[in-house]
């Protein structure tokens, strides 16, 4: 329903980085993150494990690296900033995740993640509904394997959100040496942003 732009703006904009910063953006997909972040002035890498979704990315000016978030091909304090969409729920260890992020960030460099959320109360039956029903007969109409995606996030969101609650993802990120970290819910709560500081 377009939440997800207004999320990744957001979270964006929460790292309150300077122009000319260099940021690696991981999970970087299609390139949605990275345009953003060029958008604002910043020197981008984007990264993906897989080259067909990055190919659209590098095919806008991208400079794209293929590896995963959990062995990082960079020295270590080689970014001012890095973000992340939708990635945590695909990793097998969040903390160690994290710390191998925190290796390639200078100290003091700032971190931001996107990632859908669980909403609360009378909204949660509305929000399953939509993430159980909707999504996959949306999936249907858009056809080539859509459907199958549109099955599977819905599990796959609160698969992750009964293992990392907001408070043990924000417990984790401090595990791995970030600070100063915030967390922020869009949409009802369906849209989660979060940010952190490496000590």
């Amino acid at each position: 329903m377009g939440q997800d732009a207004r999320w990744r703006r957001r979270m964006v904009d929460g790292l309150d980085i300077s122009r000319e910063a260099n940021v690696l953006d991981i999970a970087a997909g299609t390139g949605l993150i990275t345009r953003k972040l060029q958008s604002n002035g910043a020197k981008v890498i984007s990264l993906d494990q897989s080259y067909r979704m990055l190919r659209p990315a590098v095919d806008r000016g991208a400079v794209g690296v293929i590896a995963t978030a959990e062995a990082l091909p960079f020295s270590d304090v080689s970014f001012d900033a890095v973000t992340f969409g939708y990635l945590l729920r695909y990793v097998d260890d969040v903390t160690g995740c994290m710390t191998e992020i925190a290796r390639v960030l200078r100290p003091g460099g700032r971190v931001g993640m996107v990632e859908f959320g669980r909403p609360r109360s009378l909204w949660r039956p509305l929000w399953w509904g939509y993430t159980r029903l909707v999504l996959p007969v949306a999936g249907l109409v858009a056809g080539r394997g859509w459907y199958r995606v549109g099955r599977f996030l819905g599990p796959s969101i609160d698969a992750f959100a009964d293992r990392y609650p907001p408070d043990r993802l924000a417990t984790a990120w401090e595990s791995a040496g970030f600070i100063d970290v915030q967390v922020e819910s869009m949409s009802l709560g369906g849209g989660l942003m979060m940010w952190g500081r490496k000590a």
